[in-house]
């Protein structure tokens, strides 16, 4: 039982979970207001507005700065890495998911053609990355979690 307390009080930890669940509930909204169409699959899916990884990371790397000082070693790992997963979610993730919709096109293509070898359920996941704009919305939503849950939590 003392593992859960310690878990539930390990404010960087929380402020990440915080800074994650805020941004799938938010990209699930705006799914919803664009495309007129709720999908549950949002609330944990990858890609969208405002990018959970980006809030994800820069909530634990602000906390971490707060708890640690921004002086410390620990939020310069913890910075690094955010920096890391969020050029990863602008370049290789977005560039797969653009891949998996020209694949996806071409199976759709061939399907239509005739050859029933290929199964639609093959489809890939064209939803993973995210452009810069998502980033940058997730950064500003980590920022504001990590905050809030150090300051008025």
């Amino acid at each position: 039982m003392e593992i859960i307390k310690e878990i539930f009080s390990n404010r960087i930890l929380m402020s990440g979970v915080l800074g994650w669940a805020t941004a799938q509930v938010l990209k699930t909204l705006v799914h919803l207001i664009v495309n007129r169409q709720f999908r549950l699959e949002r609330l944990v899916g990858d890609g969208g507005m405002p990018s959970a990884h980006s809030s994800t990371v820069t909530a634990v790397a602000v906390s971490t700065g707060l708890e640690c000082g921004f002086g410390s070693a620990y939020f310069a790992i913890a910075c690094i890495l955010a920096i890391i997963v969020m050029h990863d979610a602008m370049g290789v993730r977005l560039e797969a998911g653009k891949q998996a919709q020209v694949i996806n096109e071409l199976i759709n293509m061939f399907q239509k053609l005739g050859d029933t070898e290929i199964s639609a359920e093959v489809k890939l996941k064209e939803f993973i990355g995210h452009t810069p704009i998502q980033v940058f919305a997730g950064f500003l939503l980590g920022i504001a979690m990590a905050l809030i849950f150090n300051y008025a939590l």
